[in-house]
């Protein structure tokens, strides 16, 4: 990582977020950090970051250990049943949660613990089987019975937008597939409007389409390989 590379993911989410017509203060920029070494991620902590993305549990254990306690560490990827344990109370946000049964699992462990666990749940707005995530139909389906869970709160909705080798036609399939998050959660809204001031987030778009994502209305960017490019 060196300065440039911020430099130039920051400015291009404030273009993005003029040309969405928003402030650069709704997007937050979770930096993908798996992988990269304790001393890469205390350079982005000293200009000024602080919420940085792992899916692997031991390792961000021994980065929470080396790094200040003030980092909000949000848990990417795909969380095993089994890691459940190990995951409630190291991380500010489980942002993949892809099944009900999942979230009952964490919601059994928070109460174990003591905690509520913040999450978001993961939807395949991309329509593509290889991707994790439910439906929008089972999410209205199952959307009171996650709501009645009492030790986590719903924070928001994930998605991954689908990757196709026709680059204009990537882009426009990434579009929808932000924007029917977008929609689902405000359609969610109306329906349980007692949940609207917590359930806000959209985390959506990714190194290759995050300006896209900040047009639709995402609050939450993934963004690692802009940062860490591999001939640094």
């Amino acid at each position: 990582m060196n300065q440039e590379c911020l430099t130039d993911v920051q400015n291009r989410i404030k273009l993005a977020c003029k040309k969405g017509g928003r402030e650069p203060d709704e997007v937050t920029l979770v930096v993908i950090s798996k992988g990269q070494p304790v001393e890469q991620i205390l350079s982005l902590y000293d200009k000024g970051l602080r919420v940085f993305g792992e899916n692997r549990i031991p390792e961000v254990h021994e980065k929470q250990s080396a790094l200040p306690q003030d980092i909000s560490w949000h848990f990417i990827g795909s969380l095993q049943t089994n890691k459940v344990r190990r995951a409630v109370g190291s991380f500010s946000l489980i942002q993949s949660v892809d099944s009900f049964h999942l979230a009952q699992k964490i919601d059994q462990v928070s109460n174990d613990v003591g905690v509520v666990t913040k999450l978001l749940l993961q939807v395949n707005t991309s329509k593509e089987p290889s991707k994790h995530g439910m439906s929008a139909a089972e999410l209205y389906v199952q959307f009171p019975q996650f709501l009645a869970l009492k030790n986590i709160q719903i924070s928001g909705l994930m998605t991954m937008a689908a990757r196709i080798s026709d680059e204009e036609k990537e882009r426009e399939r990434a579009r929808f597939s932000f924007r029917e998050l977008r929609e689902l959660r405000d359609s969610l809204h109306s329906c349980y409007p007692e949940c609207v001031a917590t359930f806000v987030e959209l985390s959506m778009g990714m190194s290759q389409d995050f300006e896209i994502a900040i047009e639709e209305g995402a609050t939450l960017v993934r963004i690692g390989s802009l940062l860490f490019p591999k001939e640094m």
